[in-house]
């Protein structure tokens, strides 16, 4: 009996040696070596602080900033119990509401005639009222981006044309040339903004 069962303690130990702990270290050493910011959660820092992540979105409410996509993540605020906060990163999820649900037509409804009310000539982009499955999603499309230029032009004092040119210069291509879709980085582009309106004072 304790010959048959020793080889199979045996194949768990070592096995648990090299999935548990050999392939994990060895990975994240790779990973440390060739892609170091990206196996740090790809942060992005600010006069040495850390902001966020190029990867998770994160809610701007202010005019004179670009506004991400909605997010269907929320969580308590902790400085006002009564207030819920969206882009939570650790609460990650989509909606799970269907398209003939009352609750998600009336809040596409709702987004739709605030932002008609903020860009009346433009069609809305469809990334403005609709959330992404994680609810994180750190990008919009340059449409998107495109469609906020008159409000955050108005609000930061800025002539349009300078704020397309910046959309523009932030807008990230298709991975490879062929991967996915072209996009901005929300947070990305808001900081570039802040940095182009303070050169411009």
């Amino acid at each position: 009996m304790l010959r048959q069962i020793r080889p199979a303690i045996m194949m768990i130990v070592i096995m648990t040696i090299i999935t548990g702990l050999i392939y994990p270290l060895g990975m994240t050493g790779i990973a440390q070596l060739v892609f170091p910011h990206q196996a740090n959660g790809s942060l992005v820092e600010k006069d040495d602080k850390v902001i966020g992540s190029e990867l998770i979105g994160q809610n701007f409410a202010d005019d004179k900033y670009f506004h991400p996509r909605p997010s269907a993540t929320t969580e308590p605020d902790q400085n006002d119990s009564r207030k819920t906060v969206s882009y939570a990163a650790d609460n990650s999820a989509g909606s799970n509401l269907g398209p003939t649900s009352q609750a998600l037509i009336d809040r596409v409804k709702d987004d739709a005639e605030k932002l008609k009310a903020e860009n009346p000539s433009t069609p809305i982009p469809v990334d403005l009222v609709t959330t992404s499955g994680s609810g994180l999603d750190p990008d919009i499309t340059p449409a998107a981006a495109e469609f906020q230029v008159p409000r955050v032009a108005k609000a930061r004092n800025l002539p349009e044309e300078k704020v397309r040119v910046l959309v523009a210069e932030m807008t990230q291509d298709r991975t490879l040339g062929i991967l996915g879709e072209k996009r901005v980085n929300v947070l990305k582009l808001n900081l570039a903004l802040d940095a182009l309106a303070s050169s411009t004072r």
